[in-house]
């Protein structure tokens, strides 16, 4: 039976273990980074260090790979903390409990850090030996991926000579990822007038639909709760007059809204919820074969004097949200059953003057996500709206032709006898940075399986790990 104590004298864990005794989520990189100096240190490697904590570790290529490109190998060194509500972890100042749960490594309570903590002890692993062959290597660890990719959009990536690149932030084994969605956010603001006025407030509540990621889930038929707020809004308004005091759903612009709630003010209150219950039975019939879990409510406010929005506010909101572009815009021609383009509302918020709509775009196609990010600051021009464009972030474009791709399912299948998956994802990865910036450069992404990251539910299996560690090596080997 596997103990931890067995497990820890394997270099990969090992390093593993260390990591995971230092303080790493995003936005406390120092002590991490010092770690990854200190190791090049002690094994005479030359570094570089960067204001943004960054570590380049350069290790010279083994005899007989002296004319081989030199090949980046690149990991990440923040994680995501989170913790069950009894842990007492400071994650400033404390290092996390690893525990075996039959073949998964986990932590006691918290995130286990194996995105991308397992990528960076596999680099160390391989820095530290002089058993393997392989071309020079650059071995890259950006900091604060977490967070919006911050270290690798300010690494000087003049420091690097090399254009092929193995990224090890992949989540599931045998699955080489290839190509990988852009990003930019758009906030557009909907300024409104209000007016004092009497009447029955109600609120109305759209909850229990499956949400999920804007990226990974877009294409899972999930409704989005202030998509569907703006239809139910425009079809009542068909037969009920009333004004919005309020509209807000959601609070992370890269989750699909599952729960939306609109304050409404009505002369007409009992006629108002009895629109608005057939309305809701008529669309709980049609998706009851995939959102089972839909609810809604209505439930009374009060009467009395509210300030509302006035005549033309609450028609621009309503066609608004029914006429913002949302969901998927475009499949991919290169890649099977692929998202290349889509947007989502992640944010609706009512404030004193304006309704604030904040949505998500991505695209794995630069041309694409800029015509999207023009087509939403169009829509706001023609409702009359200012749009904002932040957190733009470039799309990891798929390639045609990649001898580095290559050379990973030459290997995969010599080492297991069977085909490997290749793949693009409608989410970020690093590679797309790199990519952007370095001409030419050949990228793949590979990893071991992770399950739930991001959770405190967050585990790694064990084997698969010393699969994929083995993978690499066979990969770099024939790197010549």
């Amino acid at each position: 039976m596997q103990t931890l104590k067995n497990l820890f004298s394997k270099r990969v864990f090992y390093y593993f273990g260390e990591i995971s005794k230092i303080p790493h989520g995003s936005g406390d990189m120092q002590e991490i980074a010092d770690y990854c100096v200190g190791f090049a240190q002690k094994h005479s490697l030359r570094y570089y260090l960067d204001d943004a904590k960054n570590v380049i570790v350069y290790k010279p290529a083994t005899k007989g790979f002296e004319k081989a490109e030199p090949v980046i190998l690149q990991g990440h060194l923040d994680m995501v903390c989170q913790k069950t509500a009894d842990s007492k972890i400071d994650f400033l100042r404390d290092g996390l409990e690893l525990y075996l749960d039959g073949d998964f490594l986990k932590a006691k309570g918290t995130t286990l850090g194996a995105d991308n903590g397992i990528a960076v002890a596999m680099i160390l692993s391989i820095l530290e030996s002089d058993e393997f062959s392989h071309p020079e290597i650059e071995a890259v660890f950006t900091t604060d991926e977490e967070i919006g990719m911050l270290g690798a959009t300010a690494l000087d990536m003049s420091k690097l000579n090399a254009k092929r690149m193995i990224n090890l932030d992949s989540e599931d084994e045998g699955v080489v990822t290839v190509s990988c969605a852009g990003g930019a956010d758009v906030k557009i603001i909907l300024p409104i007038l209000r007016q004092k006025k009497n009447g029955a407030a109600l609120k109305l509540t759209l909850c229990g639909l499956l949400g999920g990621h804007s990226g990974v889930d877009i294409n899972k038929n999930r409704l989005n709760a202030d998509i569907l707020m703006g239809r139910i809004l425009n079809e009542i308004a068909e037969n009920v007059q009333f004004d919005i005091i309020s509209v807000n759903g959601g609070d992370k612009v890269n989750a699909i809204t599952n729960r939306c709630e609109a304050v409404v003010l009505t002369q007409n209150e009992e006629e108002l919820i009895n629109e608005f219950n057939t309305c809701l039975e008529q669309i709980k019939t049609e998706i009851n074969s995939f959102e089972n879990g839909f609810e809604y409510d209505v439930l009374s406010v009060g009467s009395g004097e509210f300030n509302v929005m006035d005549r033309s506010s609450t028609s621009g909101v309503i066609f608004a949200l029914c006429q913002i572009p949302n969901g998927i815009i475009k499949m991919s021609e290169d890649i099977e059953n692929l998202v290349e383009t889509s947007l989502n509302l992640g944010i609706l918020k009512t404030e004193e003057n304006a309704v604030i709509f904040n949505s998500a775009l991505r695209s794995n196609k630069e041309a694409d996500l800029r015509k999207l990010m023009a087509e939403m600051v169009s829509f706001a021009e023609k409702t009359n709206a200012e749009s904002y464009v932040s957190g733009y972030y470039p799309p990891w474009e798929y390639r045609a032709s990649s001898p580095l791709r290559e050379t990973y399912k030459a290997v995969y299948k010599r080492l297991y006898n069977k085909d490997a998956k290749c793949e693009a994802i409608h989410a970020g990865l690093e590679c797309a940075v790199f990519a952007s910036r370095i001409e030419d450069i050949d990228c793949i992404a590979i990893g071991p399986t992770l399950c739930d990251v991001h959770t405190v539910n967050e585990k790694a299996d064990i084997y698969s790990i010393d699969r994929t560690y083995k993978l690499l090596l066979e990969i770099l080997g024939d790197l010549k």
